[in-house]
């Protein structure tokens, strides 16, 4: 198997654990706005391997739960800082 396609290959398996990046992504936020939500303690922080930081996808789903809809009152929290 050639180098780029185990890559294409590594990049398309479902996975649980997310970079930075990755995470925001799922999200749909920018990097900014997932550091800013983060900062804000909307966000769990990442676990870690080996000094690694990758961010729970089931940590994400409860986070973007909790994002207010917009018909909708929050309960509870305030995302207009973020």
């Amino acid at each position: 198997m050639s180098r780029a396609l185990s890559k294409i290959r590594a990049v398309a398996l479902p996975r649980r654990g997310l970079s930075r990046e990755e995470a925001a992504m799922y999200l749909g936020v920018g990097a900014g706005t997932f550091d800013e939500m983060r900062a804000a303690g909307k966000i769990e922080p990442p676990r870690l391997i080996k000094g690694r930081k990758l961010w729970d996808i089931r940590d994400l789903d409860v986070a973007f739960d909790a994002l207010p809809r917009e018909d909708a009152p929050a309960l509870g929290t305030s995302w207009d800082d973020v």
